[in-house]
């Protein structure tokens, strides 16, 4: 009997004792998190060589989900091209296997005129077969560059 309430005591104590160390793991890694987006965000640059503005807070956009289109090593999509999506594209997309309109978990599923960091490879795949949607370039990343060519970007801008 003492076993079992000694056994009984220490399962107690393991559920309440467990979240709490759940949870200040948790905020430790938001804090890190936080300071290595706030990092970026002071050193990224848009196509223009200015400061990088904001994508969209609602719904909250970017690879890292900062709300801008930071990027770094771990994305590996390049999701540096902040674009207004229409039906069209979401169609689009929908078609080749990234559904960007339907909502999964915490993701609310995007909608006609929504902002949204697309990956710089699929938007240009998008321009080539004429459904590419338009742009805020002063919150694409200037990485962009790398894969399109200015003079596209411009003709799509909003």
């Amino acid at each position: 009997m003492k076993d079992t309430l000694i056994t009984l005591f220490f399962l107690c104590f393991l559920i309440i004792l467990m979240p709490r160390r759940t949870r200040k793991k948790t905020r430790k890694r938001r804090k890190k998190r936080s300071k290595r987006i706030e990092k970026f965000t002071n050193q990224q640059k848009n196509i223009y060589d200015q400061p990088l503005k904001s994508c969209s807070m609602n719904p909250l956009t970017g690879f890292h989900r900062s709300g801008s289109c930071l990027t770094d090593d771990m994305d590996q999509g390049t999701h540096t091209v902040c674009a207004q999506v229409n039906n069209e594209f979401l169609e689009y997309t929908k078609l080749r296997g990234n559904d960007l309109s339907t909502p999964r978990g915490s993701f609310p599923g995007l909608k006609d005129g929504d902002n949204w960091c697309l990956c710089a490879l699929r938007w240009s795949q998008a321009l080539e077969d004429g459904k590419a949607p338009p742009l805020d370039l002063e919150a694409t990343n200037k990485k962009t560059l790398e894969y399109i060519n200015l003079d596209s970007l411009e003709s799509h801008r909003i």
